[in-house]
């Protein structure tokens, strides 16, 4: 029995057997040390919840009312709009580029669906990206804007449409493919012109052979594997991603906001989805690389387009501190677009990328403003 010997006698008993290593700060240093060896196991239950357990969820009440190959599509809207064919949906593009689509609903107060919402668009849908299978490795471009095509048809053949980053070039890809079926485009952190600016994105294109994104390709037996994009964006800023991040949680393991937080966050960022190897190889030549839908030499669905094919009101949007699509990226558009001038607007706010889609400063001071936009252009939005 120890529980009469002194502390360093106790210590130096726990410390000669293995089992009570982890024991022995309780016992030489007392509540203190025990407060921190509380601490560390629940940093490290945490750790291994976020690392292993959490998937990304969306925050608002949805139904998924389509399944295809590359997506499901969610209805964020009640049963009146949905049985009104008057109403001109909104749909919602959100980035097939390496993280869940949950971006656009991330978490309340930080949704993007939330806001629209609460703005009045009353008939609202967002894509839901599939991480793409062994099966989809060969899936090319023309395949997800064919099947953008058939839910805009599906929902009455023209819809506002709102692209986020990578979903933004995918939306004016479908806007200028099909110029009639668009009645607004809103367009946030996408790069329409991948030779302007200086981000990150660009430098890597740009620098690169075509042989190490194919040799990316091949080590991910034909897809670009989520785990290897997900390694170059946290290699932005390493010491944030890296070190920071886990001396955040370690400090604030006891505060039950932050680690909500922390866990919103983590179920999105820290899922990766997988993205066909064709698709992914024809975006990196064709649009970073050649910049051929901003020069107008893009064939989509076997026909070329251009940003002068866009002929709908067009909504740029562009974040101050955005590294991934700098401004220029977004708003270089405006000297290509088909659409009268009068029917271009551009915005520059502050924040970061993702920040646009999913900061609650972006979403509270400038999205209304966007949705309101699109009724005026669009009343029966």
């Amino acid at each position: 029995m120890t529980k009469n010997l002194p502390i360093e006698a106790t210590a130096n008993f726990e410390n000669s057997v293995p089992f009570f290593w982890l024991l022995a700060p309780w016992a030489k240093f007392g509540e203190e040390a025990a407060e921190t060896f509380q601490r560390n196991i629940d940093f490290a239950k945490e750790e291994t919840k976020e690392e292993f357990e959490l998937k990304p969820v969306w925050a608002t009440a949805n139904e998924i009312v389509y399944e295809l190959n590359t997506m499901w599509l969610r209805d964020f809207s009640d049963a009146a709009a949905r049985g009104d064919s008057s109403i001109i949906p909104t749909l919602i593009d959100p980035p097939y580029a390496g993280h869940h689509s949950t971006i656009a609903d991330y978490a309340e107060g930080q949704s993007l669906v939330e806001t629209l919402q609460a703005s009045g668009l009353r008939r609202l849908l967002c894509i839901d990206w599939k991480s793409a299978s062994a099966e989809m490795k060969d899936y090319n471009i023309d395949i997800y804007l064919a099947e953008i095509n058939a839910v805009v048809d599906d929902l009455g053949g023209r819809v506002n449409l709102i692209g986020l980053c990578q979903g933004g070039w995918m939306a004016a890809m479908f806007a200028a493919r099909y110029p009639y079926k668009v009645a607004t485009l809103t367009v946030a952190g996408a790069p329409l012109d991948c030779d302007a600016g200086d981000g990150f994105v660009k430098k890597i294109a740009k620098e690169q052979p075509m042989a190490f994104f194919e040799e990316l390709v091949n080590a991910g037996g034909g897809r670009m594997r989520g785990k290897f994009m997900l390694a170059g964006w946290k290699s932005m800023h390493p010491e944030e991603h890296y070190f920071k991040t886990h001396v955040d949680l370690y400090e604030n393991v006891e505060d039950p906001a932050f680690v909500k937080k922390r866990e919103e966050f983590e179920r999105w960022y820290e899922n990766p989805l997988d993205l066909p190897g064709r698709w992914y190889l024809q975006a990196i030549r064709l649009l970073f690389k050649d910049n051929a839908f901003f020069k107008g030499d893009f064939v989509a669905l076997g026909r070329k387009i251009a940003l002068k094919d866009i002929i709908c009101p067009t909504f740029l949007l562009a974040g101050e501190g955005d590294d991934i699509t700098p401004s220029p990226q977004v708003f270089s558009a405006e000297e290509k677009l088909g659409t009268p001038k009068d029917k271009i607007v551009k915005k520059l706010v502050p924040g970061g990328h993702i920040g646009l889609f999913m900061g609650s400063k972006t979403l509270k001071n400038f999205w209304p403003d966007i949705a309101a936009w699109i009724k005026r252009e669009c009343p029966d939005a």
